[in-house]
């Protein structure tokens, strides 16, 4: 099935390249390249079908056909509270609620966005396969973003890959943080469990996390956080390592007089537009449990 139909129309700079060139700099991955030529009609020169080895001149318009995957069978369209901060025909972008995940798993198959997400679009008749550009853990609130086709998902990847997706995160950790600082720690995971990650020396994947802390009250300070890395629990182990973790972590801190979950949210989300290249930011606000700590 068809999902969109994406235009380009050739600049003086691109005349000479192969059509297969071209796409290939638009951000289509051989395999995707590979679906649109083998579509009916899925690769189109000034209206005619065209072979990738075709050189372009300035001033024709080439269209490629998107066709959307199949939707996962086990992935069940489930009517679960969503939040959805943006959307338009190419991502998606919502606010996570604390204690959702992002995809199914074991224990988790049918209440999760990726579900919520599938029942949204079904009512509309939309096709969606769930392609998410980043995760966050289940506990952990705020924004993820989604592309809707294989083309939006194949660029953001690339910019995932550039570290071109920026995401700050809002945590809120015990005692009184330093103003700022840069946390430099390896993280591996530990000997003892398949979820537990610790800082080690010698096995670590090297970690980087910044931090500046925003406001202190009630001996728990809130803190603005950017990663450098992407490690699996990075901010809440790092943040155990430097002795501030965060409260409510099950794992790291299960202290839960204050929050039942980690104190952690994805606050701000910024990259370009896949298709327009447009700057993109959403900003979610940080939830009501987590504010209570500083009532």
């Amino acid at each position: 099935m068809i999902r969109t139909k994406i235009q380009y129309t050739i600049s003086a700079q691109e005349e000479g390249r192969t059509v297969e060139r071209f796409l290939r700099a638009q951000g289509f991955s051989r395999h995707l390249l590979i679906q649109t030529k083998y579509t009916e009609n899925g690769l189109l020169l000034d209206g005619m079908p065209v072979h990738t080895n075709v050189k372009l001149r300035a001033g024709q318009c080439l269209s490629a056909a998107i066709v959307n995957g199949k939707q996962n069978e086990s992935m069940q369209p489930v009517k679960l509270p969503l939040s959805i901060v943006y959307e338009d025909e190419d991502i998606v972008v919502i606010d996570k609620p604390a204690g959702m995940p992002v995809h199914p798993s074991q224990g988790h198959y049918d209440d999760t966005a990726s579900n919520a997400l599938a029942y949204y679009f079904a009512q509309q008749n939309e096709p969606f396969v769930a392609r998410s550009v980043g995760r966050l853990d289940r506990d952990t609130s705020g924004l993820v973003l989604f592309a809707r086709h294989e083309l939006s998902a194949c660029i953001l990847a690339a910019q995932m890959r550039r570290r071109e997706i920026h995401r700050e995160y809002r945590a809120i950790c015990t005692g009184i943080l330093p103003e700022c600082g840069v946390i430099d720690a390896p993280i591996a995971r530990a000997h003892s469990s398949t979820i537990e990650r610790i800082v080690d020396m010698e096995r670590g994947d090297p970690a980087i996390t910044q931090y500046t802390r925003l406001t202190v009250k009630n001996g728990f300070s809130l803190a603005s956080v950017r990663l450098e890395t992407g490690r699996t629990h990075q901010i809440r182990v790092h943040m155990k390592h430097i002795g501030h973790p965060l409260p409510g972590d099950f794992l790291y801190n299960p202290e839960y007089s204050m929050i039942h979950r980690q104190a952690l949210h994805s606050y701000c989300l910024a990259f370009r537009h896949p298709i327009t290249g447009h700057q993109m930011e959403f900003i979610a606000p940080i939830p009501q449990d987590m504010l209570h700590i500083f009532a």
